[in-house]
């Protein structure tokens, strides 16, 4: 059997084997795309599931300002059958993770103004480290799988990104530089779109965007596809706009609250699905990668011991 059937075994039993996304989780990553009404209810959700497990329909409607039937129809939306179902699957997993976790108190929640700077530093430290496990747990691998294929048969890889996102996106362009695959990284609206304009089937299109819903991006990404070339979004929302023009998409698992907008967490996740993706690239193309990583390390070596040659006294001559 060769490389590429096991990689294709291993993985179709990995998936079958993965355990169904979190409740909270995926209800977390469809928030933008629900209706003011059930996005209500789905915030009362990811404050509070273990309340709400325990809640009867009747008490959710109501904490929620909405009706009966609105609850219903926000279970049907995020595909169980009835808010039972909901709540059943609510209480295991609070049940499983508290019994993962033991005793422990998590500091989890938005930052408040009141916190002292300890109970800061526990709480990004705490949604920076979930941030990483959930987007873990989460990422589709059979999707993943597909995404590695094609960069690495890709003539071109465009990477685009604007604000905390450009950060990543850099990030990437140059792990794959290093591998000797060629790509850009572009942070800049019109750059971005005269780039895309000129890529073709041969190429693929890689766009980070958190929210999913920055135009510069959606736009450019857009000029990809149409001219031919296969396009990636990496988000935290799979319903959000930039998933319209995307052939593939990879999720992470990150929340951003009101003093943590851009944060951390953000570009952890993203970052996370990043070394994914290069794992896998380093992988399918083993030989490549590692004479192009020697390559790389030999340079920087030799940079700098031409640096300390040249900074080392020299004795008088004659």
């Amino acid at each position: 059997m060769n490389q590429a059937a096991k990689r294709t075994d291993t993985d179709a039993s990995t998936t079958e084997d993965r355990p169904a996304p979190n409740t909270v989780l995926r209800i977390r990553s469809l928030l933008p795309s629900f209706a003011p009404a059930e996005q209500r209810v789905a915030q009362r959700i990811i404050d509070d599931p273990e309340r709400v497990s325990a809640s009867s329909i009747t008490q959710l409607a109501k904490d929620c300002d909405t009706s009966e039937a609105t609850v219903i129809r926000f279970c049907r939306t995020i595909e169980f059958t009835g808010y039972r179902e909901l709540r059943l699957a609510l209480a295991t997993e609070v049940g499983q993770e508290r019994g993962a976790r033991g005793s422990t108190v998590e500091p989890v929640g938005d930052i408040n103004p009141d916190d002292t700077l300890v109970t800061v530093v526990q709480k990004i430290a705490f949604s920076d480290a979930r941030a990483v496990e959930e987007t873990g747990s989460q990422l589709d691998v059979a999707v993943l799988e597909r995404v590695v294929e094609a960069l690495a048969t890709a003539r071109r890889i465009d990477i685009y990104g604007v604000g905390a996102s450009a950060f990543v996106a850099a990030d990437f362009q140059q792990k794959l530089h290093r591998i000797g695959l060629v790509s850009y990284c572009w942070s800049d609206s019109h750059v971005m779109l005269t780039s895309a304009a000129v890529l073709n089937a041969d190429d693929v299109a890689v766009a980070i965007s958190h929210s999913g819903s920055t135009v510069d991006t959606i736009n450019a990404l857009t000029e990809a596809r149409l001219r031919g070339a296969t396009t990636v979004a990496i988000t935290n929302f799979p319903r959000s706009a930039i998933s319209q023009v995307s052939d593939h998409v990879l999720t992470t698992a990150a929340r951003e609250t009101t003093f943590r907008s851009g944060a951390t967490a953000s570009r952890l996740a993203q970052l996370t699905v990043i070394d994914c993706v290069f794992v896998g690239l380093a992988q399918l193309r083993y030989a490549d990668t590692r004479d192009a990583l020697e390559s790389t390390y030999d340079a920087v070596r030799g940079l700098r011991v031409d640096r300390e040659d040249r900074r080392r006294p020299r004795g008088r001559e004659g």
